[in-house]
């Protein structure tokens, strides 16, 4: 690892206003945990859950991951600076302002307000660096819709589907869903977790279903059902890419929704995949394609499915995904040989 002279400063953000701000704690305590302080100093920005207020961190980390971190004694209210020369936040101290200065920034916000483009777009005018994909990427690859039409542009297959907003007709999108076929998959454009998305078996519950994701969305998508396992890969870089063993999750019922994704009560995860090298390599190489066409940098997992015959189908981009030490992303990346603490080092020494 490459130590810098002076310890640079790294603005970690968690918490944030969208529907994983529990899982935001989770992984930014296991990120904040492995920074090497003595070549970085962390500043830890808590984004309430409520009011989306900026608060400046100066806690026990351990109160981060119980969400008990919100107090008055170590709770600064802060707020971003759009004065360039700044690149960081201003705060008042004994009626004076005050201001503290980022090198760089680190997201570690799941979802919306966080994953999906704005803070990384409200960073980028404040002139501060995003470790992690920059605001356009995190938009795209947040909007299913958008990210599997220029996949698919691209030669990679996807799931067909068709997006409606609230003004659907019941009578034409009953015909569409019969023309996909049962089961079929109701998705939240953007949206992240499962949050929102049913699998729909029967007509009787296709109405409900969207209803439900309208809650999370005002777009929404039914997408047909792909034969097949879902698998992932973990890809770490911006010009030189590395990329970890490829993961598979197995499932016993049903699809990896919220609950599967932080207990698996019934579904297993398998590093490396039971598949061939020559499957393995083939998803990999596909993975690395996607992370290129859809701008993404420094760090994403890209989702796929693995059908019996062998066909790979684009699924999704997470580029904020989940980062504990039991996630799916940072164990594709321990199966090739690096720790949690060598994956956070990387990405704080990597150059855009």
């Amino acid at each position: 690892m490459t130590i810098p002279d002076t310890p640079k400063t790294i603005a970690v953000f968690f918490g944030g206003c969208s529907t994983e701000y529990e899982v935001s704690l989770q992984s930014a305590c296991a990120v904040i945990q492995n920074i090497d302080t003595a070549s970085y100093t962390p500043v830890f920005i808590g984004i309430d859950r409520q009011s989306g207020q900026w608060f400046w961190y100066r806690g026990e980390i351990a109160r981060i991951e119980n969400d008990s971190w919100q107090s008055d004694e170590d709770c600064t209210p802060v707020f971003p600076s759009t004065d360039r020369t700044v690149h960081g936040i201003c705060y008042c101290e004994n009626n004076t302002p005050k201001t503290i200065s980022f090198d760089a920034a680190l997201p570690v916000l799941h979802g919306k307000n966080g994953e999906d483009g704005t803070l990384q777009g409200l960073l980028e005018l404040m002139g501060v660096r995003i470790i992690g994909c920059g605001s356009l990427s995190s938009a795209l690859c947040m909007d299913k819709e958008l990210a599997h039409r220029i996949v698919s542009m691209n030669g990679i297959k996807t799931a067909r589907s068709i997006a409606l907003n609230k003004d659907y007709s019941p009578q034409e999108i009953t015909s569409y869903a019969l023309e996909l076929g049962y089961p079929l998959f109701v998705k939240p454009v953007r949206s992240g977790s499962s949050f929102g998305i049913s699998r729909v078996s029967e007509e009787k519950d296709l109405l409900p279903a969207i209803e439900a994701a309208f809650a999370h969305d005002s777009t929404v998508i039914l997408e047909e059902l792909i034969n097949g396992f879902e698998v992932g890969c973990a890809v770490l870089g911006t010009k030189d890419l590395i990329i970890g063993e490829v993961d598979e999750i197995e499932l016993s019922d049903g699809f990896f929704d919220y609950t599967e994704k932080y207990t698996l009560k019934t579904s297993s995860i398998h590093v490396p995949a039971r598949i061939t090298a020559e499957q393995s390599d083939k998803i990999k190489k596909t993975a690395l394609m996607i992370y290129r066409l859809l701008g993404c940098s420094y760090f994403a997992r890209v989702d796929l499915f693995l059908t019996p015959k062998g066909d790979i189908y684009f699924n999704e981009v997470n580029t904020i995904p989940g980062f504990t030490s039991h996630s799916r992303y940072p164990n594709m990346l321990k199966a090739i040989g690096l720790s949690f603490g060598e994956v956070i080092n990387r990405l704080l020494e990597m150059e855009e």
